[in-house]
């Protein structure tokens, strides 16, 4: 009896998590799970390694099965502005230059060692064609993701820099353990420095 390689093996988890995932929007059968999973490949992605690079075409979705992947841009003077991360059960992309083939504006890079299942826009295309279901489920999820921009953009405009602090650490504990001051910094929109005053204050608080 042949061995299961320990790619094999990690892929076979990172199936299991992509239906836990799939069953949080829809139910799917077995078989068109299995004809949805197979177009999903397993990649490895090393810490500070890029899955796609500002400039380049996004030709892929990515279902982060480990690790942790930032979303950022650089401005006119070259300045990194961190938009957004990706962990363990969610998705990474550009998803403006994955629908509409042109170059993207995002830079998509591991904060550490990381694990994703990647599926390529010709084989999510023939997904759509062959299985209806699996088309109803990402524009769920693309839904889901629409109303988590328009409530950060909410939060932009109506919490100050340290509720804002605040609601990221309680919302996504595992994120602030892999990004630096300056990445969370950027992220919420202030300096480091401001960060650094904000963690003093809670602190002494506590």
């Amino acid at each position: 009896m042949d061995s299961i390689s320990p790619d094999q093996l990690r892929l076979a988890e990172g199936l299991q998590l992509l239906r836990k995932n799939s069953r949080k929007y829809l139910d799917i059968s077995d078989p068109e799970f299995g004809y949805y999973a197979s177009k999903f490949k397993l990649h490895h992605v090393p810490k500070k390694g890029f899955l796609l690079q500002q400039g380049e075409i996004c030709q892929f979705e990515g279902f982060v099965i480990s690790g942790c992947f930032r979303h950022f841009t650089l401005d006119a003077s070259g300045n990194e502005q961190v938009l957004s991360f990706a962990v363990r059960d969610w998705w990474t992309n550009d998803i403006d230059s994955f629908t509409n083939q042109t170059p993207a504006f995002l830079s998509i890079q591991a904060l550490a060692d990381s694990e994703v299942l990647m599926i390529s826009k010709q084989d999510k295309e023939s997904l759509y064609d062959h299985c209806p279901k699996v088309e109803r489920l990402f524009r769920m999820m693309t839904q889901k993701a629409l109303v988590a921009m328009q409530q950060r953009m909410i939060r932009e405009h109506t919490l100050s820099a340290k509720e804002r602090y605040q609601h990221f650490i309680q919302t996504y504990p595992g994120i602030a353990n892999m990004v630096t001051n300056i990445q969370m910094a950027s992220y919420l929109g202030i300096s480091h420095e401001f960060l650094s005053k904000i963690r003093k204050q809670i602190a002494s608080q506590s």
